[in-house]
């Protein structure tokens, strides 16, 4: 399963969003410097995650942010280098 499939998967599961897009921008940044070291040419390491989620309801967009890379912790310690979020309850 690629990163951003199980990334897809984990966040259906744990913020049941009324919409969800995974995108990954890891084309956009090949050569980038890894953190923390090395040079990966290729991989899945830069994405963004567009979510609507009514388990944002009443909270600031730093909670909302946190939310997202609770759910997604694994991922960030394991090579994702960069998560752009756009984190929104419905009607927003």
């Amino acid at each position: 399963m690629s990163v951003k499939e199980r990334m897809r998967e984990k966040l259906e599961r744990d913020l049941a969003p009324t919409a969800l897009d995974v995108i990954d921008d890891s084309h956009k940044h090949a050569g980038h410097i890894l953190h923390p070291g090395g040079v990966e040419p290729h991989g899945e390491t830069h994405f963004t995650v567009k979510v609507v989620s009514p388990a944002f309801s009443g909270k600031s967009r730093i909670e909302r942010h946190r939310m997202v890379n609770a759910v997604l912790a694994q991922e960030l310690s394991e090579g994702v280098h960069a998560l752009a979020i756009q984190a929104k309850a419905p009607g927003e």
